[in-house]
């Protein structure tokens, strides 16, 4: 249902919501960072979660018959339209970009999603409203299976159908958490260089198959996340920081790579022995990613939206 303050969005507004999706999509691409904590930090996370709940099967059903006025009278459709052209531009225009880079200057890269997700491990941290015992157990248990978990990773699994539509509906319950990137899911899953490859060069079927199972992915997961916010906030949030936390061991950007198996990599992280141009470029880099998270954090609790996140 929309609010007094959707209903007075300026439009003005709605290009600021866009560019907040552009951000969003921009994190969401990749391999590290969070759409959902993006927005988190950014003061719309609440409003996504519950503009998605709105489509419930009364919505649905309206759709199916045809009565699309009654449908998206209550709906908050332009929210929805205004956060979903900016994710979607931020895509189209940056896959090619991040594919060039992971491929030619994958250390600069690495590091710049290194100082993103130190940065984002701050300011998810700070929506915790009490670190009790149990929130902080949960949240080194959370960062110790995080860190497990990224060890070893499919380096490709095979591209049907059926695993694209699977690996869109995980990806997708993963970037709607803050602190989980579900671009880092695909990482894992062995498809995030495939999926990246059939956006940049528009490949539609592949698009749409992974696209189909973001839907319904995002459809259902959402309402399960919602009710745990809603239930424990504190906890939700120290378990996805723990996450956020456990996971820079993937992102770190001095590895060795070690084939155990035809689709799993070991990945041994390591400290560069020379402090040369490279290491000094990739120290800026990290620099650069951690201060865009501040900066944003920044501007977002200045305006008053970024504590809106904090739901209990």
């Amino acid at each position: 249902m929309e609010t007094n303050t959707t209903k007075d969005r300026t439009l003005l507004d709605y290009l600021g919501i866009s560019l907040r999706g552009f951000l969003m999509g921009a994190a969401d691409v990749v391999p590290g960072v969070s759409g959902g904590t993006m927005a988190f930090i950014l003061g719309i996370y609440d409003e996504l979660l519950d503009a998605i709940h709105a489509v419930d099967m009364n919505f649905i059903r309206r759709i199916l018959s045809f009565k699309w006025s009654e449908a998206f009278q209550h709906f908050p459709w332009k929210f929805l339209l205004a956060l979903f052209l900016g994710i979607a531009a931020a895509i189209l225009t940056l896959a090619s970009a991040l594919h060039w880079a992971l491929e030619n200057r994958p250390v600069l890269i690495w590091a710049f999603f290194f100082g993103l997700i130190v940065a984002s491990i701050i300011v998810v941290r700070r929506r915790v409203s009490k670190w009790t015992a149990v929130n902080l157990l949960s949240a080194l248990a959370a960062a110790a299976g995080a860190y497990i978990l990224v060890g070893a990773s499919p380096s490709e699994t095979s591209h049907t159908p059926l695993l694209l539509i699977l690996s869109g509906a995980i990806a997708i319950c993963a970037m709607i958490l803050p602190g989980i990137s579900g671009a880092f899911i695909l990482v894992l899953l062995g498809k995030y260089r495939f999926v990246l490859e059939a956006v940049t060069n528009l490949d539609i079927l592949t698009i749409v198959f992974v696209g189909v199972g973001a839907v319904f992915g995002l459809l259902a997961f959402v309402r399960l996340l919602r009710w745990l916010l809603n239930k424990n906030h504190d906890l939700v949030v120290a378990i996805l920081t723990g996450f956020m936390l456990g996971s820079i061991r993937k992102v770190w950007p001095w590895k060795i790579l070690e084939p155990v198996s035809v689709t799993f990599t070991r990945e041994t992280n390591y400290f560069p022995s020379a402090f040369n141009t490279e290491v000094i470029w990739a120290v800026v880099f990290m620099a650069a990613g951690f201060g865009l998270v501040i900066v944003v954090e920044y501007f977002a609790s200045r305006s008053g939206e970024g504590s809106g996140s904090n739901r209990q």
